[in-house]
């Protein structure tokens, strides 16, 4: 074997799923066929569940730190309306405002730390499996060579070669639409009134949101620190565009004339955008040794969401395929990666067509429509449940749960931990992304049932205000496996423990087999 996993991208997608592998002890090898980063911009930042998670591997404050502008209001497209959650205590979903570009700079950076091997220019040309390994045949800067490894993962984007050379379908919608984004400047010429509005000679005042017309859809936000105006307009074209061909300021400039019916000159553009809506989902994650993760996977038509949806889908898989790779998976784990990305993948393909909905609705009944659902969202309850299904933070695995526990299948909340070596909380006891049994409530009991999965079960004792169990399973992708209900029977949570992790593993020995 050359690599334990081949994968094929290394967008944000593919280098967090080689770092999580890494860091699991496996192999990796990232093969990208263009010869240096993309400098085209495309996403804007990070937002949603994946800034939780990465706070629980102990990355955030290293990502935050490379944000130079100020973060954003928790204040959200949604479908030609806006999500307010400024109202909220707490909001359920936050964005950092990180150019992709510096993404997979960070991201690069971290798989370098780790010592994943990245080849750049090197393209797949075909892919073959045959019941022990799968083998890419690759077009690379000194010629054609041969690579295998057990496994292969399609990071490779929305025109994935390894969906295709897999033959798995691809079925949904391609909207007639494009969406042009721009951060921008404007010269004096353009009248800024209070608020960020502005006045535009031969349209009037543009105020912020969105402006529709009978010929499309223009976005605008002021940041109230800045002079940079953030711009977005959505046409009904039937264009298709290179992804490598940047958009331009003219091109910019253009679409704002064909929808506002004006001009609105731009001083300096920041960032230059265009992309169109899909929905789309691949009908299996996964055939053989071959699996799909990210826009590979599924394209959603909405913005903010792709990038959280596939850096999701690698930390999920990464665990497992690690599992795999050393031997010790039960013999269905690697099919739960299909299972539970599909859901979330149907999950956010929900919100996103809901918004298609919304935003491309021009009639009355449409504009009925966006303000009933406006008004809706001034109470808290629904901010609430909006936020946490746009942000992702909803999903619910459907794992075993016998005891109906209602932490299980959901992201373990970062309770306050108190220890013999002092306070803690659970987001720095999976820096490591390994798996976590923690006694909330000193029961030996079921330490001594995990005894026969160690040593790749991490097992802590601690005290919790308020405890929500006697104990919790966690997974290294941060879901609850399991948890004993306070007060439970102590065979019942034996058993209910031992299930839990015989669902991911099966023990050969006392002390050589793991999670």
């Amino acid at each position: 074997m050359n690599a334990d996993v081949i994968i094929v991208g290394a967008g944000p997608t593919g280098l967090m799923l080689a770092a999580e592998l890494r860091l699991a002890g496996v192999r990796p090898l990232v093969l990208e066929r263009q010869p240096k980063p993309r400098d085209t911009p495309k996403a804007g930042g990070l937002g949603g569940q994946i800034l939780e998670l990465l706070r629980y591997r102990g990355l955030l404050e290293r990502f935050e730190a490379a944000c130079t502008d100020p973060l954003p209001p928790p204040r959200f497209p949604f479908g030609g309306v806006h999500v307010d959650l400024t109202q909220l205590p707490e909001s359920p979903m936050h964005a950092l405002p990180l150019p992709q570009q510096k993404l997979e700079r960070l991201l690069g950076e971290r798989a370098d730390e780790l010592g994943v091997d990245i080849r750049r220019g090197h393209q797949v040309l075909e892919v073959s499996q045959d019941a022990d390994a799968v083998t890419a045949e690759v077009s690379g800067p000194d010629g054609t060579y041969r690579v295998s490894g057990s496994y292969l993962v399609g990071c490779d984007g929305a025109r994935s070669r390894v969906r295709d050379m897999a033959g798995i379908p691809f079925p949904g919608t391609v909207y007639p639409e494009v969406n042009r984004l721009a951060q921008i400047t404007v010269p004096d010429s353009v009248t800024r009134l209070d608020g960020g509005d502005l006045e535009l000679p031969g349209f009037g005042t543009i105020r912020g949101g969105f402006t529709r017309t009978d010929r499309g859809l223009f976005g605008m936000a002021a940041s109230p620190t800045s002079e940079v105006l953030s711009v977005y307009t959505i046409e009904d074209e039937a264009t298709e565009y290179d992804d490598d061909v940047p958009l331009s300021v003219t091109e910019m400039q253009d679409s704002i004339r064909r929808v506002l019916g004006a001009d609105l000159t731009v001083a300096q553009a920041h960032r230059l955008s265009r992309f169109t809506f899909k929905a789309r989902q691949a009908e299996r994650y996964r055939d053989g040794r071959i699996l799909l993760a990210g826009d590979a996977a599924h394209l959603f038509p909405a913005t903010g969401v792709a990038i959280n949806a596939g850096m999701l889908d690698a930390v999920n898989l990464a665990w497992k395929l690690a599992a795999e790779v050393q031997g010790r998976a039960s013999a269905d784990l690697l099919d739960t990666y299909h299972e539970e990305r599909h859901l979330a993948g149907a999950r956010t393909m929900l919100h996103t067509q809901a918004q298609v909905a919304l935003r491309r609705g021009h009639d009355p009944a449409a504009e009925a429509l966006r303000a009933v659902f406006q008004e809706l969202l001034t109470d808290e309850q629904p901010a609430r449940r909006m936020g946490a299904l746009i942000a992702g933070a909803d999903i619910r695995y459907p794992l075993p749960n016998p005891n109906g526990h209602p932490l299980t299948g959901t992201f373990v909340p970062d309770l306050m931990l108190h220890t013999d070596d002092g306070a803690t909380n659970i987001a720095e006891l999976l820096h490591t992304a390994r798996p976590v049994l923690l006694d909330l409530a000193e029961r030996a009991d079921l330490r001594e049932a995990a005894r026969h999965w160690q040593p790749h079960l991490d097992v802590r004792t601690a005290k919790t205000d308020d405890r929500p169990a006697d104990a919790l399973l966690i997974r290294p992708d941060g879901h609850v496996a399991w948890a004993a209900t306070i007060d439970e029977p102590a065979d019942t949570a034996r058993d209910g423990l031992r299930a839990a992790l015989s669902s991911y593993s099966t023990p050969r020995t006392l002390t050589d087999e793991g999670f």
